[in-house]
């Protein structure tokens, strides 16, 4: 295992999984809960993540981002590493729902017509966050080439994501984490 994977494992452990009695998005209920945001946010881990993701975001990718607010850390932090190395990606959010001002619609931040996107998101379960986000864009007229999480803890999405035509990738599962998948 990689240092920096090491370190944002160990960081994930001690700052970001809680365990308790936690209702989920989906209403279902469970034993332990992970805000990964208290890692992928922190300023010790932001670099090691990013350079985590940057190792599994395809080289034709020319974009990150994805459903607000699950993906815009992971995305924007990412953006901003691998533009300092020389690779130039456009951030994006999704709103959850269409802007009724301004300029509308439901993309913020920087995508254009035929980019080659990676859908990001902190921790996924079920996946249906990345899915949503994936056909914002795709309607959008750019293309999905990786749904990629920092954790996965249901151990459905890459089924889920082929089923779509989809390819799904993550730094950390629930094993890794010490735990058992959640499910669907």
């Amino acid at each position: 295992m990689s240092d920096a994977r090491e370190r944002v494992l160990e960081h994930l452990l001690s700052h970001s999984v809680r365990r308790g009695d936690f209702v989920l998005k989906s209403g279902r209920t469970s034993t332990w809960f992970i805000d990964s945001k208290q890692t992928i946010c922190s300023p010790e881990c932001m670099l090691d993540v990013a350079t985590l993701l940057l190792e599994r975001m395809p080289l034709e990718a020319t974009a990150l981002g994805g459903l607000t607010m699950g993906a815009d850390g992971a995305s924007f932090i990412t953006a901003g590493v691998a533009a300092t190395r020389g690779r130039m990606l456009r951030a994006f959010s999704v709103r959850k729902e269409v802007k009724d001002h301004g300029g509308g619609g439901r993309l913020a931040g920087a995508l254009d017509v035929g980019d080659r996107v990676v859908i990001a998101e902190d921790t996924v379960t079920r996946g249906t966050s990345l899915l949503e986000a994936a056909r914002v864009v795709q309607e959008f007229g750019a293309t999905v080439v990786l749904l990629l999480a920092v954790v996965d803890r249901g151990g459905t999405v890459s089924d889920m994501a082929a089923r779509e035509g989809l390819r799904f990738d993550a730094l950390y599962s629930a094993p890794d984490l010490g735990f058992s998948y959640e499910g669907a």
